[in-house]
């Protein structure tokens, strides 16, 4: 039996228009919106459009000159363009409804068919229409369940708060005689909740332009709060579970040695989603419709397409935005090759213990300062957490605490953010001690792999000598073999490069321009010392990266990273960090068998 052929190619042909028609719909609006604008600025193009609106003519739909229809379609253009699956629906529902009344008129209304703007406005409206429903499959990102009722909340609660200053508004300025309140509550009404045009008439009424477009002003944007509810993002408050926890340990088993990164990834406040053969993880957070994921994925390096795909997916399914904070270069690479465009953002200073040397001239000043603060009488002792009696480590804690900056415990790429808890066993803490064995400073560790250390935490007594940390890195150094240690991760330098070439002879202007930049904020966010601190050790200098998909969305990257990392507090961000010794893990991970 014979196969129709042509009955297969019309849906392959509608599948190649559909993205083409949601970009049509998105320009739709994007065009309406700059049109909108311009006529609230330019009077005469104004006058055109109200006199078509209320004339026996009709614009397109959303197109009605000023800044609050401007405003509406510009809106839905960004939620359009995001693929957000409220934005069509609202569109589709709304511009159906008046491309059937256009319809109608132009069928029963003969002064309305007379004029052929209204064949042109209605064919422009139909087309939209059409866009919508073929490119209705490309509209596929969710929303919140409960946007329907925080939509619905914000219309009443925000309608009845304008109407009640709509009705203040014109009972205090209403010149008109024998004005009820009944009547005034009625204006109000009609302004709010149908965004009725300047100047519409209301016997009884008769208040200053100002008022009207206040008024409306309010209207609109109780509508546009209104469409933002129905088509806000989730949330992505999914946390590691338990089984997710311990999977991710299996994987850090295996493949740990691969990213100093990696056991950040068990921070309890990030999210995961795995690769299908499970071999391979995506860390992330979602923050303020950002999903951003920290490090290069866990696991096999072959599996990582798999998890990343998964987690790109999960991002357009809800509209959110990926970003990765803290890309090694082998783990950027691979989500280059998936679309998204990398930034360096600094370098890692990572120290080689079989290659670190006191000896020479370059290491003459931490030499100096080594033996200075060793002369004074300090001490270090180097243990794992597991070796820590729960006494003293509850003592630890009070004195990290006590000596933390400000009261936020920040980090998320590059901080464990939890001290002490049980399940850290293999984490390497630091105490240093004066000459009358008071403490006076803390580092801990988390594992990198089997045989390498990465800086969690680093605390400090502020009335203790200077030079302590640095101390204590050699002195850790000093007894890497003793912990069985060949490699230590330090600290994080944010545009290394920056500092390092544009001090050089030859630099190019606009690089020295961009490190004095850098030097005169790091008089508040200690960007150049934080370079200096690590340098003195002549590290391996690793680059990092962010990873993103459109420059447009950086902004708002930017600001979703300050929330992540602690350095922009918000009441939603999830308070896990005040929790010590809280759990442990139901079985804990078994360890690889060395082949």
């Amino acid at each position: 039996m014979s196969r129709d052929v042509s009955s297969e190619t019309p849906p392959g042909r509608l599948a190649a228009w559909r993205p083409r028609a949601a970009g049509f719909a998105v320009w739709y609006l994007r065009i309406a919106a700059v049109l909108n604008f311009f006529g609230a600025v330019s009077a005469p193009f104004r006058s055109q459009v109200s006199r078509h609106n209320t004339g026996d003519f009709f614009t397109p739909y959303m197109l009605s000159a000023g800044f609050t229809s401007g405003a509406l379609a510009l809106f839905l253009a960004m939620m359009m363009r995001r693929r957000k699956r409220a934005a069509w629906i609202w569109n589709t529902v709304v511009g159906g409804l008046y491309a059937v009344l256009m319809v109608l008129l132009l069928a029963f209304a003969p002064e309305v068919r007379e004029h052929w703007f209204n064949w042109i406005s209605t064919t422009l409206t139909v087309l939209l229409l059409v866009a919508l429903l073929v490119g209705r499959r490309e509209f596929r990102a969710k929303g919140d369940r409960s946007n329907p009722r925080l939509a619905l909340g914000v219309l009443i609660g925000g309608g009845a708060i304008g109407v009640a200053v709509g009705t203040a508004l014109v009972a205090l300025t209403n010149t008109a005689a024998d004005s009820s309140f009944g009547v005034q509550l009625r204006y109000a009404l009609l302004r709010v909740y149908t965004l009725a045009p300047s100047g519409a008439d209301q016997r009884g009424i008769d208040t200053p332009h100002w008022v009207d477009i206040a008024i409306n002003v309010m209207s609109a944007l109780i509508l546009v709060l209104v469409l933002y509810a129905l088509s806000r993002s989730p949330k992505g408050k999914e946390y590691l579970c338990p089984q997710d926890e311990l999977q991710l340990r299996a994987l850090l088993d295996r493949h740990g040695e691969r990213d100093s990164l990696g056991y950040f990834a068990l921070r309890r406040d990030k999210s995961v989603v795995f690769s299908p053969s499970g071999k391979a993880a995506v860390v992330y957070r979602v923050v303020g419709a950002v999903s951003l994921a920290s490090g290069d994925p866990i696991g096999d390096v072959e599996a990582w397409p798999g998890a990343i795909d998964r987690w790109l997916d999960q991002a357009r399914e809800h509209a959110w935005i990926p970003a990765v904070m803290g890309a090694g270069e082998e783990g950027g690479t691979v989500y280059a090759r998936h679309g998204l465009n990398a930034l360096e953002l600094g370098d890692e200073a990572v120290v080689e213990v079989d290659e670190f040397t006191l000896e020479g001239r370059a290491m003459r000043g931490v030499r100096q300062a080594h033996k200075k603060v060793g002369r004074a009488g300090y001490t270090v002792r180097v243990r794992r957490h597991a070796d820590i009696p729960d006494a003293e480590m509850d003592l630890l804690l009070q004195r990290a605490d006590q000596w933390r900056d400000g009261q936020t415990e920040r980090g998320f790429s590059m901080a464990l953010g939890r001290l002490g808890d049980p399940d850290d066993g293999q984490c390497v803490m630091l105490e240093c001690h004066d000459g009358q064995g008071e403490l006076r400073a803390l580092l801990s560790f988390v594992p990198w792999g089997r045989e390498g250390l990465s800086l969690d935490l680093m605390r400090r007594d502020r009335d203790s000598d200077n030079g302590l940390l640095e101390f204590m890195v050699i002195e850790l150094i000093g007894q890497a073999e003793a912990v069985g240690v060949k490699r230590v991760s330090l600290n994080f330098a944010m545009f290394r490069a920056v500092f390092e070439r544009g001090g050089r002879l030859g630099a190019g202007p606009v690089l020295r321009m961009w490190r004095s930049v850098l030097i005169f904020l790091s008089r508040w966010w200690q960007i150049e010392s934080l370079y200096r601190a690590n340098a003195k050790y002549r590290p391996i200098w690793e680059p990092r990266y962010l990873l993103f998909s459109r420059s447009s969305d950086l902004p708002r990257i930017g600001m979703a990273s300050a929330r992540a990392e602690g350095f922009i507090t918000a009441p939603s961000l999830p308070s896990l960090f005040k929790r010590r010794h809280v759990r442990a893990l139901e079985k804990p991970a078994e360890p690889l068998k060395e082949a």
